[in-house]
């Protein structure tokens, strides 16, 4: 059966940017809304030996598919936007000349019709390993008058999709709605003891906590899936005696907007990894990889 897993792990202790330093091309950081490295690697390591095949639907510059072909995996992804799936085959390039041994494809299409864009692929996939896009912008890169002696706030690298057909542009019901084909067109991708992880955590819409892991677990519920596991990826560091802030500049200044209100507003400190089964198939059945300490 599945095996419950550490139920936290300490993902942010280096920095996005520090995990992807020589691993990925640079340019892979005007993506701004890029999964965890570690995350993705731990996951990957978790739930999949070497040989398997693991599928990202939404891939974005690849973090899943090169940290699978580091770890000896095969792996596959969809991403919409061309450009950042242009950068997700130079990423698993660069990874082949680093001397990963585990192949990668990806594919330029809409993911919600996954399971026709990989009909090769059906029943084959040990994890598939997403995160739902949380908009068609986030906070991207930002440069504060403390920073750069100017008056303003400068933010680049903040926008990923300009395509008003991108899920990212949708309202929250639509948004679900196609992630939830999407859910359904990875269940045809999973072999019998396969897994869906999805990556996700709350955000802020116009000053309201939006639950969208609740919301994901709803959804997956809905196509047929059930919940296996829900594992804390920690954002934040950890350090002997003290958190190690990885908080963006905006989430620390709406934190303290909100407690000069009198609001108790914290920044978030962790993403929710969500672990999914195919109902259809008796748990008691279906086994999982557990590496975790």
């Amino acid at each position: 059966m599945i095996k419950m897993t550490t139920s936290v792990w300490a993902t942010g202790q280096q920095p996005s940017r520090s995990q992807r330093r020589h691993r990925y091309l640079p340019e892979s950081m005007q993506h701004p809304g890029k999964m965890l490295p570690a995350i993705a690697a731990r996951a990957i390591d978790t739930y999949t030996q070497p040989g398997d095949l693991v599928i990202d639907p939404m891939c974005g510059i690849g973090t899943t598919l090169v940290e699978a072909v580091h770890q000896r995996r095969n792996a596959a992804g969809v991403e919409y936007e061309a450009d950042w799936a242009k950068l997700a085959v130079a990423n698993l390039a660069h990874a082949r000349r680093q001397g990963a041994t585990g192949s990668g494809t990806v594919l330029a299409g809409d993911a919600r019709g996954i399971a026709h864009l990989l009909p090769d692929l059906a029943g084959q996939a040990a994890l598939v390993l997403t995160s739902p896009p949380y908009g068609s912008a986030t906070h991207g890169h930002i440069r504060s008058t403390r920073d750069t002696g100017e008056p303003g706030i400068h933010k680049w690298n903040q926008r990923y999709s300009r395509d008003r057909a991108n899920l990212a542009h949708q309202s929250l019901p639509v948004l679900l709605d196609g992630f939830a084909q999407i859910l359904t067109g990875c269940r045809a991708l999973l072999r019998s003891d396969g897994v869906i992880a999805v990556t996700v955590r709350p955000y802020r819409h116009r000053g309201e906590l939006i639950d969208l892991p609740g919301h994901v677990q709803k959804i997956a519920e809905r196509v047929g899936l059930v919940l296996a596991d829900r594992i804390v990826c920690l954002l934040c560091g950890l350090g002997q005696d003290a958190i190690l802030n990885r908080a963006s500049f905006f989430q620390l200044h709406e934190a303290r907007k909100g407690w000069a209100r009198g609001l108790p507003i914290h920044a978030t400190a962790h993403e929710d990894l969500l672990i999914f089964f195919d109902r259809t198939r008796s748990p008691a059945t279906t086994s999982g990889y557990s590496n975790a300490a």
